[in-house]
């Protein structure tokens, strides 16, 4: 499952501070429907049927079904750019070995 760094919830939050979004609202991925292997990104007001629900602290990302196997072993982070523009990356999360110390 995608995990969200610090830096991405407080990017998200920054970008949900508009007092007309949802509470409930999130930052959606969804593969671009014209550019096969891109992603988009974009605020929504509830997930859409199908996507997994990502939550750290008061902050909500909603992936589409489709991107879940691509986004399964990442983690999104996010580097502060001008206000409501922040540049966000996506990391490969380190695998586990399944070693038992």
């Amino acid at each position: 499952m995608l995990t969200l760094t610090d830096n991405a919830v407080v990017a998200i939050r920054d970008l949900m501070v508009d007092e007309e979004i949802p509470t409930q609202a999130g930052l959606r991925i969804a593969p671009k429907a014209d550019e096969a292997g891109t992603l988009e990104l974009s605020l929504a007001s509830t997930p859409e049927a199908g996507d997994q629900v990502v939550q750290k602290e008061d902050v909500r990302v909603f992936v589409a079904e489709e991107a879940v196997p691509i986004l399964d072993d990442k983690s999104l982070d996010a580097q502060p750019g001008n206000p409501g523009q922040p540049s966000f990356r996506l990391d490969r999360r380190p695998s586990s070995n399944g070693a038992v110390s």
